[in-house]
């Protein structure tokens, strides 16, 4: 039975009775109001604390100073880069931070992440949020996967093995760069129970792509993705300005660098020596390997061979217009990465998450299930949320797995998971959401547009 509770109108509350109203005190002026009958309430009233009342307030934290729980303490994305940053050589670092030119691709990446507008939906029931998904055929724990990096054990010495093994406890796809630091097969065996990707730079010599790809089908890798975005290196000023090297030499300046950062050091002297999963061994400038790997002649016929080689999932990486999402679709790919090579290849380039409804409109209007993933400035998991909600089926993370990874190893970007993932369960929840299923561009808006 439903119960009406009428509200007290004033107007009809009858008046209190005269005799309800206490009197004055003698000597009080007429019309003045009588005075409250406690002034102060007890609660206001000074007095001298006891301990019993202070006791609980002076409960002393003993400092810590392990990894553990440097890396609990760090909430955001941004902390573990500020961590990271105090702990790796600066060639390093910024070799991972960096970008092209003048960087303005990259700041533009992450500021369009910034200048949007969410639209929650209010009295939904989020107790439960599932952040599950599939991509290219198969279940992810998240929407999120590593995306491949070049000389990852240069950044900390766990490296892709770290990476790798941090994907598979989290249920998502790890891919391996064709100048990643660890070959295939050894990354195959530190996460065998992992879904492992592998990136590839065709090279002219067919052979010696043709060599990468049947060890990856042999590894189990169930998925190649072709990065389409490096006719040549990019201007990576830092790296020209800290005369980056493979391996990084001892030279006067960072043998001074490492005074003060004689873990990251002591790693890498006391590990196997770097090795690529496509080079034994490589002497020389980041800029001259690159350059000795890309090749400036590849067109939509290399693509065709490339699917006619490849049996499992193909994915072009580098998409940055819609016309070439298109068309790399017509020739057999399963799936696009809307990419600017993390804005390390033409600075002034697309912004991919400006370019994503575009893509989506596109495919939808062509009828096509290609999946469509997107990289490049995501710095918290309410970014990945915003991509999904415009249209991507799945995102993927370079530089913020890397933060983690030099912040703390494997532990580092456990860490990274764990942020993002805490993020968009925080994020979808508020937005009134409990699955990505749910989610639609009604939930975003784009400010600037």
């Amino acid at each position: 039975m439903t119960h009406t509770i009428q509200p007290n109108n004033p107007e009809t509350t009858p008046a209190p009775d005269a005799t309800d109203i206490p009197a004055a005190p003698a000597g009080t002026p007429t019309g003045s109001p009588a005075p409250a009958a406690s002034a102060v309430p007890a609660a206001l009233k000074r007095r001298i604390p006891k301990y019993s009342d202070l006791a609980p307030l002076m409960q002393f934290k003993k400092p810590e100073f392990s990894k553990e729980a440097r890396l609990k303490r760090a909430s955001t994305i941004w902390e573990l880069r500020d961590i990271a940053k105090r702990r790796t050589p600066q060639a390093p670092f910024d070799y991972t931070d960096g970008a092209a030119e003048e960087e303005i691709t990259l700041g533009r990446a992450r500021q369009a992440f910034l200048d949007i507008e969410f639209r929650p939906g209010i009295l939904r029931n989020v107790s439960s949020i599932d952040l599950s998904t599939e991509i290219l055929g198969k279940p992810s724990r998240l929407p999120v996967g590593i995306a491949p990096t070049g000389f990852t054990r240069m950044m900390q010495s766990e490296g892709e093995y770290a990476g790798s093994q941090a994907a598979e406890a989290a249920g998502i796809p790890y891919t391996l760069s064709t100048m990643g630091t660890a070959s295939i097969e050894d990354v195959a065996a530190a996460a065998p129970n992992g879904r492992n990707w592998f990136q590839l730079y065709l090279w002219t010599d067919r052979d010696r792509s043709l060599e990468l790809i049947e060890r990856a089908a042999k590894a189990g890798n169930d998925t190649l993705m072709v990065t389409v975005d490096t006719a040549v290196a990019g201007a990576r000023l830092r790296d020209v300005r800290n005369g980056m090297t493979i391996p990084p030499a001892l030279t006067v300046k960072t043998v001074l660098d490492a005074s003060y950062r004689p873990a990251w050091w002591f790693n890498f002297l006391t590990h196997e020596p770097l090795t690529f999963a496509s080079l034994s061994r490589y002497t020389g400038t980041v800029a001259d390997l690159i350059n000795s790997m890309f090749d400036p002649t590849l067109t939509f016929e290399d693509l065709d061979w490339l699917r006619e080689t490849w049996k499992g999932k193909l994915v072009v990486k580098g998409i940055q217009t819609v016309e070439d999402a298109r068309r790399v679709v017509d020739h057999g790919a399963d799936g696009v990465v809307l990419s600017n090579h993390g804005g390390r290849q033409l600075d002034r380039a697309p912004i991919p998450f400006h370019l994503l409804p575009e893509v989506k409109q596109a495919f939808t209007a062509d009828n096509t299930d290609a999946a469509i993933m997107l990289d490049t400035g995501i710095m918290s998991g309410a970014d990945i949320v915003a991509a999904l909600a415009l249209g991507a089926d799945f995102t993927l993370i370079g530089r913020a797995y890397l933060y983690g990874l030099m912040a703390g190893g494997r532990a580092g970007v456990d860490r990274t998971l764990q942020i993002l993932e805490k993020d968009m369960a925080r994020t979808m929840a508020l937005l009134g959401v409990s699955r990505i299923s749910e989610l639609t561009p009604d939930h975003v808006r784009l400010l600037n547009k």
